[in-house]
């Protein structure tokens, strides 16, 4: 039996060890893993995204979902998506320091990933990574993301529900919200919900939201959580099995993986130009006095 063979068989069996391999694995693309991909059983596991602005408390929030779900005998799997120096490409690890209590627990893998740079703002090989966590056996999978840059639009394309937390204090914040978060919000949490204003600001974000309702033909929950104190976790939890039972498919998730299948065969495409050959080239062509990006481009194409 090969060693993708065994991987494939141990992945099954909800081996974490595996798991964790295979992942690697695919992040470093070592030859044969896309054939690896594509001999994956297709999981049941639904996908909860959650995204949100910094400091609202999203991974207090994934570690109560857990704990949750766990309490209930469901097996879960947790990527964190880190942000990362575009220079090592590390991740910060935050969120796995935050949920430590979790890695000796037999019913929870938890994984964080760097960006590595993805202009996205999610890990460049997350769809792929994705679908190996799903044909791990989990129950549930929560993908928590930085909320920078595009990270909140990619996310609904990979999630069957889409949480994104904001708190009471952001309602300056939530008046300037850019219409990508409106539209893609399956549930609004509103996290810290014990601080000052919490009701008005609820109201105010379901007046707002008011529009977006009639012009999609679509509800979005407004939800109040204290994630520290685990309060208003059922309910938050019920209301993502209610999505999920009513709205597994959309057309906005075809287009998003649409998108994310393009961007996946244009990298594969251009898998014969090593960037440490182009990173030295261009060192050479910038030092000319009338050094131009899309000439060089359009010179290095040609002599390839």
């Amino acid at each position: 039996m090969s060693m993708w063979q065994q991987l494939l068989t141990d992945i099954r069996n909800s081996d974490y060890k595996a798991l964790a391999r295979s992942i690697s694995l695919v992040e470093n693309e070592v030859p044969g893993y896309l054939d690896f991909l594509a001999s994956l059983t297709p999981g049941k596991a639904s996908i909860t995204g959650i995204t949100g602005p910094p400091g609202a408390g999203k991974s207090t929030l994934t570690d109560a979902l857990i704990g949750e779900w766990t309490a209930k005998g469901k097996k879960v799997g947790v990527l964190c998506i880190d942000p990362s120096s575009p220079f090592h490409l590390g991740a910060l690890l935050g969120d796995r320091i935050r949920m430590s209590n979790w890695y000796t627990d037999p019913k929870v893998y938890i994984r964080s990933l760097a960006t590595r740079g993805s202009l996205g703002g999610l890990h460049p090989h997350i769809l792929e990574i994705s679908s190996l966590m799903q044909a791990a056996g989990f129950d549930e999978i929560i993908i928590e993301t930085v909320g920078v840059g595009q990270s909140e639009i990619e996310i609904a394309g990979l999630a069957d529900t889409t949480l994104v937390v904001v708190v009471p204090e952001a309602g300056d914040e939530v008046q300037t919200m850019k219409a990508g978060l409106m539209e893609i919000a399956d549930i609004f949490v509103v996290n810290k919900s014990d601080r000052p204003d919490a009701d008005q600001f609820v109201r105010n974000l379901r007046s707002m939201l008011a529009p977006t309702f009639q012009q999609d033909n679509r509800e979005v929950s407004v939800l109040k959580t204290v994630a520290s104190a685990k309060e208003g976790i059922a309910e938050l939890a019920e209301a993502i099995a209610q999505h999920q039972q009513l709205h597994r498919v959309s057309d906005r998730k075809y287009w998003l993986l649409a998108e994310r299948a393009f961007r996946i065969i244009q990298e594969r495409r251009m898998k014969d130009i090593p960037k440490s050959e182009l990173l030295a080239q261009l060192v050479t062509a910038a030092k000319e006095p009338d050094f131009n990006l899309f000439s060089f481009i359009n010179r290095y194409q040609s002599e390839k």
